[in-house]
């Protein structure tokens, strides 16, 4: 199984009651569901302005790096990465979504006015390495300042 429809089977996996979430995807005007967070994953959310760098760090180093979100202007981008990350995280500007947390997700392939996916799940459960994820961050702080001089 590819595509949504592996996609929603793997969101969908973490719900307390996946049909409802189907439902919820299905039938609430704004296509969102709330999915808690550190089961499957968490989420790392930056800053508009850090998140769109590290994204286009991440695609040009890995192609394709795990489920990203964006909500409305692209002021916060959610990286999905491991379960637990979000307990251990020790960088300062970035909130965490982990256990006893949930999140707004729209259903994959499918945009909807608040929330929708930069790089919608596959449903392979692929996540963003968060060493990786903190590398391309770094990256792509300091980008716009390694070039001032050229």
């Amino acid at each position: 199984m590819t595509g949504a429809k592996a996609a929603v089977q793997w969101l969908t996996s973490v719900a307390p009651d996946p049909e409802a979430c189907r439902w919820e995807w299905e039938r609430n005007p704004t296509g969102v569901a709330l999915l808690p967070a550190g089961r499957a994953w968490d989420v790392l959310i930056l800053p508009g302005e850090l998140g769109g760098p590290t994204l286009d760090v991440l695609t040009r180093v890995i192609g394709r790096p795990g489920p990203v979100l964006a909500d409305f202007g692209d002021v916060r981008m959610g990286f999905f990465v491991p379960a637990g990350t979000a307990a251990r995280w020790l960088g300062t500007g970035v909130r965490t979504a982990g256990s006893g947390t949930w999140i707004v997700v729209p259903y994959p392939g499918r945009s909807t006015g608040g929330v929708r996916w930069l790089v919608p799940p596959d449903g392979s459960g692929t996540l963003t390495d968060p060493a990786l994820l903190e590398l391309a961050m770094h990256e792509a702080a300091a980008g716009p300042a390694g070039n001032e001089g050229r």
